[in-house]
């Protein structure tokens, strides 16, 4: 039987239709989407379905794919005996990971970063903040640079390590401006401001640390049923007091998405997607083992045939 881990994307997988294919095939995943809906008192299914600009919202966009990863992962479970050894998401796909290995209902999960996207926006309040692509900088020079800029009283910093030679930076729009020519002069083939309202991960966020973990505290069990490799620490958990911990410290971290792969890729096999492909695509570059993405029931049916 093969090992496999599951994976969660995070911000950014987003799309209008995401789900659907679900919603109109799967009885389980209709209701899932109007239990949901009925928990946090909005329709997931105009968020999702209809052309509209809510689903670009951080507080909007957390929720819908916490709940298709869910969804997705359901689906999954219910029909394979295979379980994953260990659960790994991007950013906001770590609640998704947390759902997954049930330290988390889907339903509390989806009100809990329906709030968490609240605080990070509010912790961006009146600062004009932003999120920047690096594409061809070595983690090193990033770092080297970014400290430089905080050094000259800018708000930059490291924010994503996604994979070899593709970096995140985060921090005020205006200071992120200003470094592209820097970042490009360095080495960079490109430095894209990406459309984003909040700075996540870096020090900016450090007023959503308490209340969201207020809320994990709340929310969370202290059952897991495979461990969940941490953002921050690029190492495992499997239990609540860490959880809280980690998740917390995660706002202001950057996130180790390429360091927690290679960590832990030689002991599977395979790597599922669950919601999503954008992990598929990071995991193209430098991980040696496949991955397989579940966005519809067609990839869900190919998944169950090729774990067959």
């Amino acid at each position: 039987m093969k090992k496999i881990a599951a994976i969660f994307p995070g911000q950014g997988s987003q799309s209008i239709g995401m789900g659907k294919d679900f919603y109109d095939n799967s009885a389980l995943a209709k209701e899932m989407i109007e239990a949901a809906s009925d928990r946090v008192e909005f329709d997931f299914k105009s968020l999702m379905f209809d052309e509209n600009n809510n689903l670009e919202k951080t507080e909007f966009t957390q929720p819908a794919i916490l709940l298709v990863s869910s969804i997705a992962y359901k689906l999954f479970e219910n029909e394979m005996t295979i379980k994953p050894i260990f659960a790994l998401g991007h950013s906001l796909g770590e609640f998704s990971a947390l759902v997954s290995v049930g330290a988390l209902d889907y339903l509390d999960g989806v009100a809990l970063v329906h709030q968490r996207g609240q605080l990070m926006q509010e912790a961006c309040k009146g600062v004009d903040v932003g999120m920047m692509a690096l594409i061809g900088l070595d983690d090193d020079k990033v770092e080297t640079l970014t400290q430089e800029a905080r050094d000259a009283g800018k708000q930059v910093w490291a924010a994503n390590y996604n994979s070899d030679g593709q970096i995140v930076a985060a921090g005020a729009k205006a200071d992120l401006n200003d470094m592209a020519t820097t970042f490009k002069e360095a080495g960079a083939k490109r430095a894209l401001l990406l459309n984003m309202s909040i700075a996540s991960h870096c020090p900016l966020l450090e007023s959503a640390a308490t209340p969201l973990k207020e809320s994990l505290e709340k929310y969370l069990k202290d059952e897991f049923l495979a461990p969940v490799v941490s953002n921050v620490t690029a190492q495992k958990y499997n239990t609540k007091a860490d959880a809280i911990e980690l998740l917390g410290k995660q706002l202001t971290m950057p996130v180790k998405y390429k360091q927690s792969i290679k960590a832990f890729e030689d002991e599977v096999d395979l790597f599922v997607e669950f919601g999503g492909g954008v992990l598929k695509g990071l995991n193209r570059r430098g991980v040696k083992n496949p991955t397989i993405s579940i966005t519809d029931m067609q990839s869900l049916e190919s998944t169950f045939s090729e774990l067959s």
